[in-house]
Formats: structure tokens, C-alpha cells, sequence
């Protein structure tokens, strides 16, 4: 199963950061959030990954093409294109990342329709590449599988500005995008989908994944709730970005599962 992780947009309230770099790639610990994201997944045995790209995207190019330089020993022979001798091992082995350039301009939705192409199989998943929790992926997925529903959205708890989810039988009833004040569960990402949920995507730019579509598809009765209760965590501002760097400083790092 594909999993897409949503990697355009501008961060605008983390310029701090995202005036040098884009969002995924800011760091915590010594490592960008998008592998904290990737290595969540790869634990899980779901190492097929889509990263949709927009803004500063050759930066996460540049980062996955010198991926193997840069987490390994090697030896280079100078004057012979392409002679390196690489030397051990990094542990993320049989990842296969596939880099989409989606513009940047475009909203959530239209980010995953364009790289529709590179979707095979019946189902696949989606997430933001700004937010870690320690999200049982087996689980969420058996979970997606057993209702028969086109959608899985996790719903988590943290007091936060995100989108608000009203529930009844694990089966959403209602999707408040961004919501100023909100209390329960929001929406922390970490979608599965199958495939026929695309039709409901369309490629022009104003495609906003958390307004038509999912909106549509509650009104319709196929959007179900994975309940995270456990630990989930965005970046979206430099405060929450000091809040995980000292937590994976400490002893507790909740969401690494691996």
C-alpha cells in the first residue's frame, strides 16, 4: 500500500524555519520531521512511499539523492564518474520513494490527485509532512478494512486549531476544517482511503482534501474515525518544534515506535 505524505505547503507560521527550508525538512534531533514520519510507517512494514512536493521541493530531492552519502561511511574515487564504495549500513533499507513535483500553489487535494498515477492497488494512505504520534499503522489499517468505508481519517486530542470530527459509531457524522475553539477529537492526519475516493479529488489548485472531498464523502456516510487516545503531535509552530526537540532529548519519546 502507497502511502502519500502531503509535503507543498509554505509554513507560514514557522518562518523561523521555512524561510530557509521546507516544513518536512525542519529537524528534530539531527533528522528532518518527514523521516520521524517515514521511519513511523517503515516500522509498520508500509516502506512504499509518494512524497508530494511544492514548496522548496528540490530540497527534498537533494535530500533522498544524497541520502546514501550522507548516512554512510564510503570511499570516493576521484576522476571515475560514479565510483563510490559505499561502507556498512543505514537501517532503512528497501524504502522506495518516489518524488512528485505538485506545484506550488496548490491545496491538499490537488496535491494527491496529481500523483494519482503513481497510485497501484485497491487502498492507500495519506498524511501532513509536519506531524509524529505513535499510531498503530496495522491497526489503523485492519481498522479502515473491517468498515467498508472509502475513508479513514485519525482523530486525536490535543487542544489545537485543526478539524474538528463529531462521531457516532466510529462513522463521521460532521468535518469542521480549522475550527477557532474546539473540544474532542480533531483531525491529526494519518488517512487510508481506497482508491475510489480520487474521484472525489479533482487537479486544479483550489482542491482542499479537508474541505470538498471529506466534507462530501461525511455527508455520504463514508468516512470513518480511527480513535488515536495515545500521544500525536503537529509542527506548526516554533514552539511545538522545541516541545518534540526536547522530548527526543529526554528519555520519553513517545513516537518512536521503532
Amino acid at each position: 500500500m502507497k502511502v502519500i505524505i502531503l509535503c507543498g505547503g509554505k509554513g507560514t507560521r514557522l518562518r523561523e524555519e521555512t524561510d530557509v527550508r521546507p516544513k518536512p525538512l525542519v529537524q528534530i534531533g539531527n533528522r528532518p520531521i518527514l523521516w520521524h514520519i517515514m521511519k513511523i510507517y517503515a516500522h509498520y512494514g508500509y516502506k512504499d512511499f509518494i512524497l508530494s512536493l511544492g514548496y522548496k521541493g528540490n530540497m527534498i530531492k537533494e535530500y533522498f539523492l544524497n541520502y546514501e552519502v550522507m548516512n554512510n561511511n564510503c570511499t570516493i574515487q576521484l576522476g571515475i564518474h560514479n565510483k563510490i564504495q559505499f561502507h556498512g549500513n543505514h537501517e532503512e533499507e528497501n524504502w522506495n520513494v518516489t518524488l512528485v513535483d505538485t506545484g506550488g500553489d496548490a491545496q491538499t487535494g490537488a496535491r494527491i490527485k496529481r500523483v494519482e498515477e503513481h497510485i497501484d492497488g485497491d487502498s492507500f494512505m495519506v498524511t501532513y509532512g509536519d506531524g509524529v504520534g505513535n499510531i498503530d499503522i496495522k491497526k489503523l489499517v485492519k481498522f479502515h478494512e473491517s468498515y467498508g468505508k472509502i475513508g479513514t481519517v485519525t482523530g486525536v486530542h490535543p487542544s489545537s486549531r485543526f478539524g474538528d470530527l463529531i462521531i457516532k459509531d466510529n462513522v463521521v457524522k460532521k468535518f469542521h476544517e480549522k475550527a477557532q475553539v474546539g473540544e474532542g477529537l480533531i483531525n491529526g492526519g494519518f488517512f487510508v482511503f481506497n482508491k475510489a475516493f480520487l474521484k472525489y479529488l479533482k487537479e486544479e489548485d483550489d482542491c482542499i482534501l479537508e474541505k470538498g472531498p471529506l466534507e462530501k464523502l461525511t455527508s455520504e456516510g463514508q468516512l470513518t474515525s480511527y480513535v488515536h487516545d495515545d500521544f500525536w503531535q503537529c509542527v506548526d509552530t516554533y514552539r511545538e518544534l522545541e516541545l518534540l526537540n526536547s522530548l527526543w532529548r529526554s528519555s520519553r519519546i513517545p513516537w518512536k515506535v521503532w
